[in-house]
């Protein structure tokens, strides 16, 4: 389960946002990616969703062309500057391999998770309040997408 895991803020300083109870939709970012625009529709659904109980969170890896390689305050600021991103990023981590984080192997593990590898940046994975993965979406589902939208809906809801 989701409260389980000790989760690393970007800054290397313990994940403080609280998870609780929250709908919380965990996104592989990279800053130099061609779904890197997706930064814009994360940012506008975390405000428009917000005060209904959704975290997006943010998890930056570099192992997909090598598109997020800056540092921990590189990525902070790019992703402030160029998106107005305010939603809580955590440290860069690794997705896939060997190396995979707990958190994805939570993830990837879980029944909607598939056991599947992570196929590029800007893969999605939507947690219910309950804090078990419901559901997986490719990086090419944008923030927009109708049933990205429709299983956020239906996870606030319960």
């Amino acid at each position: 389960m989701l409260n389980d895991l000790a989760l690393t803020a970007l800054d290397g300083s313990p994940f403080a946002t609280d998870l609780t109870g929250k709908v919380v939709l965990f996104v592989n970012v990279a800053s130099r990616c061609g779904l890197t625009p997706q930064y814009n529709g994360l940012q506008a659904l975390a405000e428009e969703k917000r005060d209904d109980g959704l975290v997006i969170v943010g998890v930056p890896c570099n192992q997909f062309g090598a598109q997020e390689p800056g540092s921990a305050d590189e990525i902070a600021t790019f992703c402030s500057v160029t998106y107005g991103v305010d939603f809580p990023l955590l440290e860069k981590q690794d997705v896939n391999g060997a190396g995979r984080s707990p958190l994805y192997q939570w993830l990837v593990g879980s029944e909607a998770g598939g056991g599947k590898d992570i196929e590029w940046n800007f893969g999605k994975f939507l947690v219910g309040k309950d804090g078990a993965v419901l559901e997986r979406f490719a990086p090419t589902v944008p923030p927009e997408d109708p049933s990205l939208r429709s299983a956020i809906d239906a996870a606030l809801a319960s």
